[in-house]
């Protein structure tokens, strides 16, 4: 009877355990499958002629011709849209004319500064024709921001009947005029009334359009990198053609009712007028506008990116990551396996002992953001500039502060293997006439080496992965790629931190965030797999084998 139990209890015990390794299977899957699924996309993925234009500019990779051929095709679909864009903006969106002419009046005095210098005129002749520009601006920006047709044409009279016409007609002033005669055009057919109605609506339609497509040529460049392409990625240039397509609005049922989301077609917005078109036409049209590609964009592993990661790699964040944490082990393993090694060898289990280990469980269990605000304190603060290393965040200050959270569990780990190891061991060695501390280092270090390395493997992940601790020691969202360890760096973790607590660019590029976190995924897994070949020889070696 006693046999029959023990069998079903054995039994059960061995499905329990498969039960277990399964389970922790399937919920490894389920955490890393979206991870890597969702991470991938920053790989694989249908790139745009601007993601290519992008990696030319920024990156100066690709065929500069082959890429100027696809702009061209790209700008000839587009150009119509511009039009479209154009012919409807007139009279609505009067803020581009009225710059203009601003640009235009500043111009004229540059000229006239110059005829100053050149003694042409004279400094009271230069006053009065800048008087008399001026006051052609001023009737042309009235123009602009009038609310009525009448007076805008009025205000156009003025300067298109000009006395003054004939002598500023061959000046930079000129552009006044020509400006007027256009604008006077769009006033005699256009209701004004229709401003107030499609103001907001057209600047909405005109900033999707420029994040869709990227600034139009003949445009100034923007300083942010992010404003000088469209979409980079045909996900991205589909989702901002239903931002173009459809206008979100929230409205209330009630008072006290919550906001509901309510969803319109901007062609309806714009119905019965020459933009209605314009809708339908990009739909129709987009591919021509974007050329996608189906892109393997390995580069983005070894790629810098502007600030913000809206397009570009992890390559700095990639290296940042690997120093610290190269740098963690190699101030953690030597201290933890020395002081494994005093547990074990030299002392025999005193209370000062049995508090030492308490010690060191308890540092196991510390929130890892305690261990930020020590090395913030210790290392940042006090030790690295009362040395001259460091004079704030730098990649030795959070090396230290990993190597001290690692420590515990480095000590752990080495001091079990090191009990481990047979004592038959040491009794041989020191029968053959070794002292203590040679068969430490020839017999029991040895083989103890692989238990330790597991150690080493568990410490390592723990370290490449933390945030906290290198929140206020290590870590910056910015900066160039850096190998001087008493200057800070970027890091994968720290990188996908910043993308999630900013503001919303992480929802505009949730691909780079993902593949950030899939990027440290296969550092951790090639570090450790690293480490178990490493323990794989030697566990061979000691065996003989």
């Amino acid at each position: 009877m006693r046999t029959l139990v023990r069998r079903i209890l054995d039994k059960l015990f061995t499905a329990s355990s498969g039960l277990a390794v399964l389970l922790m299977a399937a919920a490894l899957v389920l955490i890393l499958g979206p991870i890597i699924w969702r991470g991938s996309d920053a790989v694989f993925f249908d790139a745009t002629v601007e993601f290519r234009r992008m990696q030319l500019g920024e990156l100066h990779r690709g065929d500069a011709e082959a890429v100027a051929d696809e702009l061209d095709r790209a700008h000839a679909a587009r150009q119509k849209v511009y039009d479209l864009l154009d012919r409807f903006s007139e009279g609505i969106d009067t803020s581009g004319p009225a710059q203009r002419a601003k640009e235009v009046l500043r111009q004229y005095e540059a000229q006239l500064a110059n005829r100053v210098e050149a003694g042409a005129i004279g400094e009271s002749d230069s006053r009065r024709m800048r008087r008399r520009a001026k006051k052609l601006r001023n009737a042309l920006l009235d123009a602009y921001e009038a609310d009525e047709a009448d007076a805008a044409l009025a205000r156009l009279a003025d300067v298109l009947e000009s006395p003054e016409r004939e002598a500023l007609a061959h000046t930079a002033a000129g552009e006044f005029f020509r400006m007027a005669a256009r604008y006077k055009e769009v006033a005699a057919r256009l209701d004004m009334s229709l401003r107030e109605k499609y103001a907001d609506p057209l600047a909405s339609v005109r900033e999707t359009i420029g994040l869709l497509l990227g600034p139009r040529p003949g445009q100034p460049v923007p300083d942010l990198s992010q404003f000088r392409y469209g979409a980079t990625r045909w996900d991205q240039a589909t989702a901002l053609l239903d931002e173009l397509l459809w206008a979100e609005q929230w409205v209330s049922d009630g008072a006290g009712r919550p906001m509901r989301k309510v969803r319109t077609r901007r062609e309806e917005v714009f119905a019965g007028t020459e933009l209605a078109g314009l809708f339908p036409l990009i739909e129709r049209d987009l591919e021509e506008m974007m050329l996608p590609q189906s892109t393997v964009y390995w580069q983005y592993f070894i790629d810098d990116s502007p600030p913000g990661h809206f397009f570009g790699g992890v390559g700095p964040e990639a290296v940042g990551t690997l120093l610290l944490t190269a740098l963690s082990m190699l101030l953690a393993v030597p201290t933890g396996v020395t002081t494994a090694a005093y547990l074990v060898e030299c002392t025999r289990g005193g209370p000062l002992v049995r508090v030492l280990r308490t010690c060191i469980n308890t540092l196991a269990g510390v929130p890892s953001i305690v261990f930020g605000l020590f090395g913030l304190a210790c290392f940042v603060l006090w030790m690295l500039p009362g040395l001259g290393l460091s004079n704030g965040s730098s990649i030795l200050a959070g090396a230290m502060t990993l190597g001290v959270l690692v420590l515990p569990i480095v000590i752990r780990a080495s001091e079990e293997a090191i009990r481990a190891v047979p004592a038959s061991y040491r009794e041989a060695s020191l029968a053959l006439g070794a002292g203590a501390l040679r068969t430490f280092v020839t017999v029991t270090f040895p083989a103890a080496l692989p238990g330790i390395l597991t150690g080493v493997i568990l410490s390592m992940s723990r370290a490449a992965g933390e945030t906290a601790p290198i929140l206020f020691t290590a870590a910056v969202a910015v900066g160039k790629l850096n190998w001087n360890i008493t200057q800070p760096t970027r890091t994968l973790s720290y990188g996908s931190y910043d993308l999630a607590v900013g503001d919303r660019l992480a929802a505009k590029v949730p691909h780079n965030q993902f593949g950030m976190i899939l990027a440290l995924i296969l550092l951790v897994l090639l570090l450790n797999t690293a480490a178990i070949v490493i323990r794989w020889r030697i566990g061979k070696r000691l065996r003989g084998a």
